[in-house]
């Protein structure tokens, strides 16, 4: 048992759920807003690079170029996309997902479970070639278009309970960490002194607040493109959804209502105390990529002690 009254397993497969949606309707935002970047006039070596970035880690590159040789649009989009040995790869997150659907179905509607399915199926009758055929735009929206659909079909069926409170978790912690693995991929041009003030620039930060769905909410806050305005709404702005420190308070809310004595809890809400406290001006100049990793490495650890605390998975 969780400690809340469900079964372990079953919180556990409805923290998943949300997980790997989210992160499915995410890699269709990085490789959208990468390729669109990539349009633009820009070197080999800077267009190779642009690829690379959506890779964070070691593992993660070195996975990739077993397969691949080189970061070219046609084989980060295949390995992100439709690769079924990629286990982060959209094809592979709504495997994952349909499966946790199938686990915890008695805590889920039929519409809930019919969105899945269809997805999968779906998903399943695409390849490479359809993709290519079609345009990698419409696959990509068709992946943006079927997880809000979803994330509908849960906030307007499902009961308010614990099921719901784990499917959220899962959401807005993955949400957390995908919104720190995009500004990682410009965490280099964030500085003022890296601004350049013509067309090409604010094409690339339309792109890059686009894939973050927050394009048109960085116009009506901010109106002009600045970047330490971009990294300011992404990181503290709590008004904006996929911002880090909207994502934590939001795990830390839930995980309060779960269990507020649990560990996982106060792990969460000093994470959110750290952000808050945080000179952002400080973190720009001094280093945003060491900032994200440590949110990264923090992230991994608390995700690690909610499944010790409600998961017994240790």
């Amino acid at each position: 048992m969780t400690g809340t009254g469900m079964l372990s397993r079953t919180a556990d497969n409805l923290y998943w759920l949300g997980r790997y949606v989210e992160r499915a309707e995410n890699n269709a935002r990085l490789i959208d807003g990468t390729y669109h970047m990539s349009l633009l006039p820009i070197t080999p070596d800077e267009h190779a690079e642009l690829w690379r970035k959506l890779f964070q880690s070691a593992e993660e590159i070195e996975a990739f170029v077993e397969k691949h040789p080189e970061f070219t649009n046609d084989a980060v989009t295949r390995y992100l996309t439709l690769d079924p040995d990629n286990r982060s790869s959209i094809f592979c997150c709504l495997e994952a997902a349909r499966d946790n659907t199938r686990a915890a179905r008695a805590e889920l509607t039929t519409e809930i479970s019919q969105c899945i399915n269809q997805t999968w199926i779906d998903i399943r009758a695409i390849d490479m070639d359809r993709i290519h055929e079609r345009g990698l735009q419409d696959f990509l929206d068709l992946i943006k278009e079927r997880a809000h659909l979803f994330q509908g079909v849960v906030y307007s069926t499902m009961r308010r309970g614990e099921p719901f409170l784990f499917w959220e978790l899962g959401t807005a912690l993955e949400r957390a960490e995908n919104t720190s693995r995009l500004i990682m991929t410009r965490a280099d041009s964030f500085h003022r002194a890296h601004r350049r003030d013509d067309g090409f620039d604010f094409y690339r930060w339309g792109t890059f607040l686009r894939s973050a769905n927050a394009y048109s909410a960085y116009r009506q806050i901010y109106g002009d493109i600045d970047s330490v305005c971009v990294a300011e709404m992404l990181i503290t702005n709590t008004n904006i959804p996929r911002s880090l420190l909207a994502c934590i308070e939001d795990t830390t809310d839930i995980l309060k209502t779960l269990r507020r004595e649990a560990p996982c809890a106060e792990m969460s809400e000093r994470l959110a105390a750290e952000i808050r406290a945080m000179r952002l001006d400080q973190v720009l100049r001094s280093g945003l990529e060491s900032f994200l990793n440590d949110f990264r490495k923090q992230v991994h650890a608390l995700s690690d002690q909610i499944r010790a605390d409600f998961m017994m998975v240790r």
